[in-house]
């Protein structure tokens, strides 16, 4: 008697991938609480921010918006790269994606970042 194999419980990754036009979804701008935004406005703890980019960097990979993440607060939203981080940094799958399939620009969910004030800018 064979038995049926166990359910994989391990998650799926995240697809950035637009299926239906073939492209990768990245913002058309940061969003709200963008993490590279000035002021911390996500509250990371001391050097988080660095260590997310290192990791990024170091897997030639990117970052995806966390508000873009399925248990965010914009759960209807499909992951998409995090605009600060491709406005800011290069790597090889940021080239190839750009080379081969090239992007579709998504609008940030949750509106747009309100401006800082002007003695800020």
């Amino acid at each position: 008697m064979t038995s049926l194999p166990e359910p994989d419980d391990t998650p799926q990754p995240l697809s950035v991938g637009d299926p239906a036009l073939g492209k990768t979804r990245l913002l058309a701008r940061q969003c709200r609480t963008c993490i590279f935004h000035p002021g911390n406005p996500m509250h990371l703890a001391p050097g988080q921010l660095k260590q997310m980019v290192d990791d990024a960097l170091t897997e030639g990979s990117f970052v995806i918006c966390h508000d873009t993440l399925p248990y965010g607060d914009h759960p209807e939203t499909r992951p998409a790269i995090c605009r600060g981080f491709a406005d800011r940094y290069t790597t090889w799958r940021l080239l190839a994606i750009t080379s081969l399939f090239g992007f579709v620009e998504v609008e940030p969910p949750g509106g747009e970042f309100p401006q800082p004030p002007a003695e800020h800018r």
